[in-house]
């Protein structure tokens, strides 16, 4: 015990000893700061503090967006470039839905056409870029269709937009030109402005950067094609009087046949390792829709795509809902007769799928008239790569009909051109043929439209409406004739109008604007028909049982459109129903063809009355009196054929 005291007391007096002198000196300075910091944080962390805000944070989230997986083959800029934007038509979700890639999208509109400047381009669609959330640039839509009176305004917008790549990058730029003889003064028209529009953008590239001798910013290559496709200049060059010279060197193909996308696929293939120095650029010259697109369209369109490579294309108007055009044809070689005369070309029609119904009894069932774009695959074909499609016709005139005589040589006839502004509003589908197929059989009434517009791809002919009595006999057989084709009719207008109102219902949850004036139009007009060949049918049967004549020199009748309808009350219903489709098209489309066809439609009444009148027999031009035979002896055959005027050769108008 007395240990262990003594231990403790020792203990004791050797911590008072320590206590009792200076402890700071016992502990470093670092480890002094470093515990009482410690300390001091702790405290703080222990402290609640509850500040009150001057305003209310308000936090938005965005979903977050999950991108396809891009191609390694894809060139990407960081530079914004113009000329290249979604058009949209339909806002945001149309450029959604015609560039799949792109996930959410901000729509930027931004008008890059200055008519000033420009001149002769009508834009029938502002360009919209579209940007994906990230940073990458992605290869978006381009322009559907600038409408130009000639080629001339086409080629001022080419410059520009071949300024902006050469901006952005050095250029290649490929011409491909149709070897068709319509194009001939067009090819020379072009060539006479090549050097102009060189000349133009080596001078704008001396102020954008120095040049040196080692490098040029543009290069051209150029590629006739008819049948098939050949180079002219495949080693590219910067060379003007070279390049005019391989455009003057264009031979004719009189074939009828375009390959066009298969060149157009050559080029790109030929080109694709230049994108990783170059932007390169497919310009195609040609006024047809190409012959190869049902089997080239898509490897085209997945090309040009991959490869960064925008088309633009120099063509024409496709007429709306119609596949052939009438075209005005002047020999162009002046050794040869130079009357005009007409022949049937492939320029349309807009859409995928015939969209339109085409029935006897309708008025301008044969007139052809503007759809406000070119043919569907060449134009899905600018608008999917970024390029723009130029619908040139030389008599654009969106204020008045355009007559037949006042038609220029080589162009076809459309009688009206429509508002390019109000026809943005009505773009066809620029989507793949599955896609396509998928939407429609989405909607009853779109489906419905199509199967109508099938059945009528080969237009019904117009039952006779002039009757020439020479006896009773053969008067009545005439009208016996014409109730046979009007029987032949009526079932198959019957079977459209069972068709077309499956659809309704669809019709009333579609929100596109052209495929409601089409389902409207084609229902309208459907009807309309139908009532007009009931109503003939009825005339007909008048007429066998007796018509009184107020004339004793009456020998002709002829049905002529009224007012006044049979007392059927299914009939009059029958036309009010088409009155209310048609009127809904003219009322909510007005500026459109579907409303010109459809105020059309109305203005003719869809009833018939008989018109009686007098036909003279024809004089028989092959009997001469003594007297104009003694004339005529003074002047012998062969010497008249020397009095006139030799008129030179005529060739055949070759295939279009």
């Amino acid at each position: 015990m007395d240990n262990e005291a003594t231990k403790i007391l020792r203990l004791r007096a050797n911590w008072t000893e320590w206590i009792g002198r200076d402890w700071t000196e016992q502990i470093p300075a670092w480890l002094l700061s470093f515990t009482l910091h410690i300390i001091l944080l702790v405290i703080i962390s222990l402290v609640t503090f509850a500040l009150p805000l001057p305003f209310e944070l308000t936090l938005t989230i965005r979903e977050e967006t999950v991108l396809e997986e891009i191609p390694e083959a894809f060139h990407f800029k960081n530079k914004f470039s113009p000329k290249i934007g979604a058009d949209s038509i339909d806002g945001v979700d149309a450029a959604i839905m015609s560039a799949p890639e792109l996930a959410e999208v901000e729509d930027i509109s931004e008008s890059l056409v200055d008519s000033l400047e420009i001149g002769e381009v009508e834009p029938n669609d502002l360009y919209s870029v579209t940007t994906p959330l990230d940073s990458s640039k992605r290869i978006v839509s381009g322009v559907a269709v600038v409408g130009v009176t000639g080629a001339s305004g086409a080629i001022d917008r080419l410059t520009h937009e071949i300024l902006l790549s050469m901006e952005d990058r050095d250029t290649l730029v490929v011409w491909l030109f149709d070897q068709s003889g319509s194009l001939a003064r067009q090819r020379k028209e072009i060539n006479e402005r090549l050097e102009r529009i060189y000349d133009e953008l080596g001078l704008i590239r001396e102020d954008i950067a120095e040049l040196n001798n080692n490098r040029q910013p543009l290069l051209t290559a150029v590629m006739e094609f008819g049948q098939g496709a050949h180079w002219l200049i495949k080693k590219p060059t910067a060379d003007v009087q070279t390049i005019q010279n391989a455009v003057a060197s264009i031979k004719l193909d009189d074939s009828g046949i375009e390959h066009v996308f298969s060149s157009l696929y050559k080029a790109a293939d030929e080109f694709r390792r230049w994108r990783s120095r170059r932007n390169v650029m497919l310009i195609a010259v040609t006024d047809e829709v190409g012959d190869d697109y049902q089997t080239m369209l898509e490897k085209t369109v997945g090309l040009c795509r991959k490869y960064e490579m925008p088309v633009f294309v120099l063509g024409v108007p496709a007429a709306f809902g119609q596949s052939e055009t009438m075209l005005k044809w002047v020999d162009p070689d002046p050794k040869y007769d130079q009357s005009v005369r007409w022949g049937r070309v492939n320029q349309g029609p807009e859409s995928l799928r015939p969209e339109r119904v085409r029935l006897p009894f309708t008025s301008m069932a044969d007139e052809a008239i503007d759809s406000g774009y070119g043919p569907f695959a060449l134009t899905r074909l600018c608008y999917q790569t970024g390029g723009i499609y130029f619908a040139i016709h030389p008599n654009r005139d969106t204020k008045r009909r355009v007559g037949r005589r006042e038609t220029k040589a080589f162009s076809s006839h459309l009688s009206y051109f429509f508002d390019p502004q109000r026809m943005r509003s009505y773009r066809p589908d620029y989507i793949s043929v599955e896609e396509y197929n998928r939407r429609a059989k989405a909607n009853p009434a779109r489906e419905a439209l199509l199967r109508a517009a099938t059945m009528t791809t080969k237009r019904m002919d117009n039952p006779a409406l002039y009757f020439i009595k020479r006896d009773e006999a053969q008067f009545a057989n005439a009208l016996t004739e014409a109730q046979k084709a009007a029987a032949k009719l009526e079932p198959k207008l019957n079977s459209l109008c069972q068709i077309l109102k499956q659809g309704e219902e669809g019709r009333k949850r579609d929100q596109t604007l052209r495929w409601q004036a089409a389902y409207d139009l084609a229902f309208g007009q459907t009807l309309a028909v139908s009532v007009r060949t009931r109503a003939y049918n009825e005339m007909l049967a008048k007429a066998k049982r007796g018509l009184t004549p107020k004339n004793d020199n009456t020998n002709t009748w002829q049905l002529v459109p009224d007012s006044e309808l049979s007392t059927s009350s299914r009939l009059e219903r029958d036309a009010q129903r088409a009155r209310e489709y048609l009127g809904r098209v003219v009322q909510e489309h007005n500026g459109t063809p579907w409303a010109l066809l459809a105020k059309r439609e109305l203005s003719v009444p869809m009833g018939w009355k008989w018109r009686e009148g007098y036909t003279p027999a024809a004089a028989n031009t092959n009997q001469r009196t003594n007297a104009e035979n003694v004339n005529n002896a003074a002047a012998p055959q062969d010497e008249r054929k020397k009095m006139l005027p030799k008129r030179p050769p005529r060739r055949a108008i070759p295939r279009l």
